[in-house]
């Protein structure tokens, strides 16, 4: 099949602004009219490899989702879970981050729907409803703890079976290795800030002895009332996880060491 009856095959099966600009020998790059949600096109290259041809993104994709998430993080259920079903419902291969899709039987048309919807779909993985991004947020802050804080000091949903045999103030992490344990808790609501709070407030009238940190998911969403009442019981907090984790990490270090 000539290049130019692949051209009108990706513009009949796909669209018709669809165009195919040489790259050197046996490469092309698919102009194509879709976009990311910023606005920049997708990046598809058909080219030769032994006897096939194939798309492929050249790992552009996976680059732009670690714009704004660290790729430890796509490894996740939710985020993974999104991911496998796009590259399994269009069979796409995911070959060390670069899609690819190999062309069969010479349906170039078919195969680019594909591949696009492919890259559409993964893509999402940045645009997630509220509350999926709340539940990654949550398995986030507990893979930063797990991979930076010893197994045998770090308890999730850990409550205090003394004053609280009915686990109504839940600490979403405490870390056992010292004196004064580190109760960390992960917020991503206005209600979750209220109820670390309370939560904290309480076990002061325990008089438990404890240290107090919170990593918001986005402090600037959580309202200023809710916000300084917290700010007043908590000695420690961070306005995001991504872009603290050096801090986190170094507030950690310096916490569990004394």
């Amino acid at each position: 099949m000539s290049i130019e009856t692949v051209e009108r095959d990706f513009q009949r099966k796909v669209s018709a602004k669809i165009r195919l600009e040489s790259e050197g020998l046996q490469r092309y790059r698919v102009l194509t009219p879709f976009r990311f949600e910023d606005g920049d096109h997708l990046v598809i290259v058909l080219k030769k490899e032994g006897s096939h041809w194939l798309l492929t993104d050249e790992a552009h994709t996976y680059m732009r989702l670690t714009y704004d998430i660290e790729e430890r993080y796509l490894e996740k259920s939710t985020r993974q879970n999104i991911i496998s079903n796009a590259l399994s419902e269009f069979q796409v291969l995911d070959r060390d981050r670069e899609l690819v899709q190999f062309v069969k039987d010479e349906r170039y048309g078919d195969s680019l729907y594909s591949f696009v919807q492919a890259i559409l779909k993964i893509s999402n993985v940045s645009f997630l409803s509220r509350e999926r991004i709340r539940s990654t947020f949550k398995e986030d802050f507990q893979a930063l703890l797990v991979e930076n804080v010893p197994e045998n000091q770090c308890t999730f949903d850990w409550k205090d079976s003394v004053h609280d045999p009915d686990g109504k103030y839940i600490i979403d992490c405490r870390i056992n290795s010292m004196e004064r344990p580190l109760f960390v808790q992960a917020l991503s609501t206005d209600g979750a800030t209220r109820d670390a709070t309370i939560t904290f407030l309480n076990f002061e009238k325990w008089n438990v002895p404890f240290r107090s940190m919170a990593i918001f998911e986005d402090q600037e969403k959580i309202s200023r009332k809710v916000l300084a009442r917290f700010t007043d019981i908590c000695d420690r907090q961070f306005s995001s996880l991504v872009a603290n984790r050096g801090r986190i990490l170094e507030h950690l270090s310096e916490t569990i060491r004394n």
